[in-house]
């Protein structure tokens, strides 16, 4: 397959960077832990994916992999591997229609996810109008799945808990891998940012109140 061209990977390479390193600044990306895509080509699927084994404040606008549909590297002049969860990205991607998929190890989320292994029921919270739902009579639940380190497994239960959106009802743009992280994903990388950013605040609050 032909590969984009080398300026737009630049490009998501710089904007992944910026998005890391206001996640770091979060703690939610300490260290080397956790990763960020945003996709450059839809037909086939192309992703830039954060490479592993970096920290993530220190990342430049080269430190991203291309990855396939099926979370594997496409580039064979370049020999670093991709993030681990990168078949998550590419699935996640694929099957909700995201450019950008952003997944940290934000502590409350976790808490949460141990908390609540069945979804995480948020209701009557004027914050829910930023990932797209109703601030009142509704109930929102942001799923939880259990932790695995084969990404088909993973993306085999995010399946399970995953609702389109519909007429009624939009996506919630959020996840929670137990013992682990969040994820959550949107149109582009300003989307994404503000559902990760709101689905953290939101659990930061039932952690607190609950």
């Amino acid at each position: 397959m032909t590969l984009p061209h080398p300026d737009r990977v630049r490009a998501a390479g710089a904007a992944l960077a910026a998005e890391a390193s206001r996640f770091s600044s979060y703690g939610w990306m300490r260290g080397t832990s956790g990763n960020l895509s945003v996709v450059v080509d839809r037909d086939p699927l192309v992703l830039a994916v954060t490479a592993s084994g970096l920290d993530k404040s220190e990342l430049t606008d080269r430190d991203v992999v291309l990855i396939g549909a099926d979370g594997t590297a496409l580039d064979p002049a370049d020999t670093r591997p991709p993030s681990a969860e990168a078949g998550l990205h590419a699935h996640i991607a694929a099957r909700t229609g995201a450019g950008a998929v952003f997944h940290v190890h934000a502590f409350d989320a976790v808490v949460a996810g141990h908390r609540w292994p069945g979804g995480v029921e948020i209701r009557d919270m004027e914050m829910l109008k930023g990932i797209g739902h109703r601030a009142h009579d509704e109930t929102v639940t942001i799923p939880v799945i259990a932790n695995d380190q084969d990404m088909t497994v993973e993306a085999a239960r995010f399946d399970r808990v995953y609702r389109p959106a519909t007429a009624e009802v939009p996506e919630v743009p959020a996840l929670i891998v137990a013992s682990h992280g969040m994820y959550a994903w949107g149109a582009d990388v300003p989307a994404a940012r503000r559902h990760l950013e709101i689905a953290e605040w939101l659990l930061r609050f039932a952690v607190a109140t609950r």
